[in-house]
């Protein structure tokens, strides 16, 4: 880890203000977020240093960059977290590439599957170190108690084949007791204890994935090393003052819409909590401690009273 922590982008932030002596408005929510972002990567090296968790000088593998996508017009690399307004996100970056004129016009399927965005992963050595060194890198996080409820929510509450099948169906078989024939079929109905003893388990009947992985595992920070990190919970505000710095097109904003499942509820701090009330004090230490990196790494308070 090197010794100054300060992301270049803070510079480019800075010079984006109008330089008042006192500032009101844009100019003072840019200094606001400057600061934010100097704690941020503050807070990040200390945590990567005090747990060795790796280096910004060692080289980069595969794996540590196959979730970051490439826009090359706007030189921005943006490494996607599921569950942390990825989708939108995805929209901005087709915007930002010519592939779409609005975010709005953009439907789920094609954001996800058919966007042609690139990976860092699928160019050469060369073209790998260059975008790493000279393009603006970007990271959101969210806190994980809130995004394993919106995963649990969106994957297993409604109707998905695939994740029913290939999770829900060995999860009942595991840990519910007496599981009737239709849900060992169907893997419908998977409860949000069953799910949390499936990610506690050291020997899981079916591997990881990605919308509840650890966000320092999919996006490691202490590895590559981010100019900018974003918080979901300031999302607007945050995401749409990145785009004026890196010069996006003035009509383009992140966009504040959800488009999978529109008539839930947003998961939240107060729906994440009723979820968690259903477990006892022991799995929802043993969550906290699953996600203890990301908490301390990206400087999370903790989510409930209890935990310790």
């Amino acid at each position: 880890m090197t010794s100054n922590t300060t992301p270049p982008i803070t510079e480019r932030l800075k010079n984006t203000s109008a330089g008042n002596s006192t500032p009101t408005g844009w100019e003072e929510g840019l200094q606001q977020l400057v600061l934010k972002q100097e704690l941020r990567h503050q807070v990040l090296a200390n945590i990567c240093s005090k747990y060795q968790l790796g280096s910004w000088d060692q080289v980069v593998s595969k794996t540590h960059m196959s979730m970051i996508h490439v826009e090359d017009q706007s030189r921005l690399l943006y490494c996607e977290v599921p569950k942390v307004g990825c989708s939108n996100w995805k929209r901005v970056l087709m915007v930002l590439a010519g592939r779409a004129t609005s975010v709005l016009d953009i439907p789920h399927v094609m954001a996800h599957f058919k966007n042609k965005l690139r990976k860092l992963e699928e160019y050469g050595p060369k073209g790998i170190n260059q975008r790493l060194n000279a393009y603006t890198k970007v990271l959101f996080v969210r806190d994980p108690f809130e995004r394993l409820v919106s995963a649990y929510r969106d994957k297993f509450e409604n109707k998905n084949d695939y994740y029913h099948s290939l999770f829900g169906r060995p999860i009942i078989s595991r840990y519910r007791a007496n599981p009737s024939l239709e849900a060992l079929r169907t893997g419908d109905g998977v409860t949000f204890r069953e799910f949390v003893h499936y990610l506690l388990d050291p020997q899981r009947p079916v591997g990881n994935d990605i919308h509840w992985a650890k966000m320092s595992t999919l996006c490691p920070p202490c590895v590559i090393r981010y100019d900018f990190i974003g918080k979901f919970e300031n999302m607007n505000s945050e995401a749409n003052f990145l785009l004026r710095s890196i010069g996006a097109p003035q009509n383009l904003s992140y966009p504040d819409y959800k488009d999978r499942n529109p008539e839930d509820e947003r998961t939240h701090s107060s729906v994440m909590k009723k979820y968690f009330s259903q477990l006892n004090a022991t799995e929802r230490q043993g969550v906290y401690d699953y996600y203890r990196i990301d908490y301390e790494m990206f400087d999370f308070p903790k989510p409930l009273q209890d935990l310790h």
